[in-house]
Parts: C-alpha cells; structure tokens; sequence
C-alpha cells in the first residue's frame, strides 16, 4: 500500500464515525490557537448564523491534494480570501452536508457525484457572525469547474503532505481586548491560507496526528 493510500485509510479511520457540531459550546473560534483562543472576542458573538463548508481532499495520481478557492475580491464577506467552498444553510432543514454539498456546486461547479462524505471537522465560529461545520470528502478526479465569478476569483490544490507538515504551520499575533491572540496561517507558494481556513486545516491535522 503506497504513502497516498495509507493516508487515505487514515482519514476514514478517524472521520468516518464523525457527525455535525452543531452546539456552539463546543465549537472553537476560527483560526485562532488553542492556547490563546480564550482571549478572542469572536467567543461572545451571539447567535451566528447556520453555514458549511466542503473540505474537497481531491485523489489524485500524484498524492492528495486539497482543492481550496481564492474569494472574488468584491465580495462582502472574506473578499480574497482562501476558503473552502460553502455557505450558509438555507432554512431550519436543510443539514450542513446538503448545504456544503449545494454551496460548492453553485460556486465551483464541482458535482457532488464526484465527491464521497468522509466525515466531520470540529466546526468554528469565524468572526463575521457565522458557524461554520466543515464537511470532509475524496473527490474523484475526471470534473470539471465552473466558478461563479461573483463569489470566486480562482481555484487552486495543495498537497495534503504539505498541509500537513508541521514545519508549514504559522501564526500572526493579533491584539485584542484581553491581550494578545494567535492566528493560525499556512503558506504554500505565493499564497497563504489563513484565519478560519487554516484553522479548519489545522482541526484535520490534529485529527490524523
């Protein structure tokens, strides 16, 4: 068995029991280390609204490789970001697997029949006033991407391995009220992933440690 599948059994060993955070007391603050996460201010946003993100792990010859977008740079909420497709969940029934699964179709144009579940991350609060649970999925390769202009500007792929590797794992101090909190960042070329992003990232790689 080569490196690339052992890492994909380890996935399933880990996620595939996984269901949807959905209690707010056990959600952590987005992007922001465990160690100093008890100073940010995002912890007393009241009422976030409902949202999901999918954590495309795309399966690739090569290795697997993470499918991540860089948000059009109008956008109102995290405007040229690096996210992961997703959004708000549309209605007091729809479940945060449905929304990922619906939000990157209309964002990217990836099929959700490209895509099989895996599992859950922990889900985050970010500071725009959302809660956010990530949804983990292999897509298979063979799609094609349509982007929405008005919501993403590009997409690109990192390799899992990188991600994964504790010498790519950075932080920015930020002050708040309270003191000093640490952000978590991740770079890989000429862009960095940041923020809520990476902290999603960051929820994975302690997942499989």
């Amino acid at each position: 068995m080569g490196d690339s599948a052992i890492l994909r059994q380890l996935i399933i060993d880990r996620l595939q029991n996984t269901v949807p955070i959905t209690d707010l007391a056990h959600a952590r603050i987005g992007g922001v280390t465990l160690e100093t996460a008890h100073l940010s201010e995002f912890r007393h946003i009241e009422s976030p609204r409902r949202a999901a993100v999918l954590v495309p792990i795309v399966e690739r010859p090569e290795g697997l490789h993470v499918l991540l977008t860089e948000r059009a740079a109008d956008m109102r909420n995290h405007a040229g970001q690096i996210s992961f497709p997703g959004g708000r969940l549309d209605g007091e029934h729809e479940t945060p697997l449905d929304a990922a699964l619906r939000e990157t179709e209309e964002e990217i144009g990836l099929e959700r029949g490209y895509v099989t579940i895996v599992g859950y991350l922990d889900s985050h609060i970010v500071f725009t006033g959302f809660h956010v649970v990530p949804v983990v999925g292999f897509v298979r390769p063979g799609f094609s991407l349509q982007l929405n202009p008005k919501e993403v500007a590009s997409v690109f792929e990192v390799p899992l391995t990188h991600i994964l590797d504790p010498v790519n794992h950075g932080t920015t101090a930020r002050t708040v009220e309270g003191g000093e909190i640490h952000v978590y960042n991740i770079a890989y070329g000429d862009r960095v992933v940041w923020g809520a992003t990476a902290g999603m990232l960051m929820s994975l790689y302690r997942s499989l440690r």
